[in-house]
């Protein structure tokens, strides 16, 4: 019977939690009168809300009268059903509450390449506020290839990772952060280093030793990288310009990176105009899983850090 009652009751909204919490308390306090203090409400009031809840429910829940106050048996159900229902509403208003308070645990960061140094990413910045926000959260912070990052992110054991974005993988989300433009460079011991004729250069690069990254970061860089001569692999920017400062080896590198060589006039981009490539980058994070608060934190802060300066470009 209080099973109908309820699905006759359609759905339980603000009102029918107050005329619940009404009957509860009058249950509670033995009576109308008594209820009277607690709920600050006259006993006409209490009477009139307890007749509006037998309504909604279409059940007798209370004998009142001369002989005192008692809950029927579809009363006393309907009692401990409110009881339940009040105590399930206590924990979810607990766990909201935890929500807002300090976080704890750990959040993983990996990056690609020089991605963290760039002032762009804001890096800087980003873990400034989040170490104000959450003072408590243990922060692990490393570099890793591409492919690792990837993989890691998606199997749970990294949060965030910072990537070329070469690729649309299932599971994870991805934050488009700003755009590096790759160019093709040699260091001053290379033998095209001062080379003006841009047809014999081009000639040349056919047989030229390049250092490469090792991973298909775009369908742009593919392509350039076609009929090269693959000779050697450095997935980080610092190792690869290592090997192009050494004159066996071309490489592309980002324009942004290798500007500190071609200032010092250790290094030249070969060819700017038709040897480039851009290369998207963007932050990963894991689309599913457990609740992961550190986490969000972290990617809300980036995201109102990328948003930002978009806006300040524009």
């Amino acid at each position: 019977m209080v099973s109908k009652a309820l699905q006759s009751m359609g759905k339980v909204g603000d009102y029918e939690i107050r005329l619940l919490r009404v009957f509860k308390t009058v249950v509670e306090c033995g009576g109308f009168s008594a209820a009277e203090v607690e709920l600050n409400i006259s006993r006409s009031t209490i009477s009139v809300h307890m007749s509006n809840l037998e309504a909604r429910l279409k059940l007798k829940l209370c004998q009142r009268g001369r002989s005192g106050f008692s809950l029927t048996e579809e009363g006393l159900t309907i009692y401990n059903a409110t009881r339940q229902l009040f105590s399930r509403l206590a924990e979810f208003r607990s766990t909201v509450n935890a929500l807002h308070q300090q976080m704890t645990g750990e959040v993983r960061i990996l990056t690609s390449d020089t991605i963290s140094l760039d002032e762009r990413c804001g890096m800087d910045e980003v873990l400034a506020e989040f170490a104000a926000l959450a003072p408590d959260v243990y922060i692990s912070f490393d570099t890793a290839p591409l492919g690792e990052i990837e993989r890691r992110v998606i199997n749970g054991d990294a949060d965030v990772g910072f990537i070329p974005h070469h690729r649309d993988l299932e599971g994870l989300n991805f934050l488009l952060m700003y755009k590096d433009k790759s160019l093709l460079y040699c260091g001053d011991r290379h033998p095209l280093f001062n080379e003006q004729d841009e047809q014999l250069i081009n000639d040349t690069l056919k047989e030229c030793k390049l250092v490469h990254a090792g991973v298909q970061t775009s369908p742009e860089s593919i392509l350039q990288l076609a009929e090269m001569n693959k000779a050697a692999e450095a997935y980080y920017y610092e190792t690869r310009a290592t090997m192009i400062l050494s004159g066996v080896y071309v490489g592309f590198m980002a324009e942004k990176f290798a500007q500190q060589w071609v200032d010092r006039g250790r290094m030249r981009a070969l060819l700017p105009e038709t040897r480039s490539y851009n290369l998207q980058v963007a932050a990963i994070s894991r689309r599913s899983g457990p609740l992961n608060k550190p986490r969000d934190l972290f990617m809300e802060l980036l995201t109102q850090h990328i948003e930002a300066t978009d806006k300040e470009q524009e």
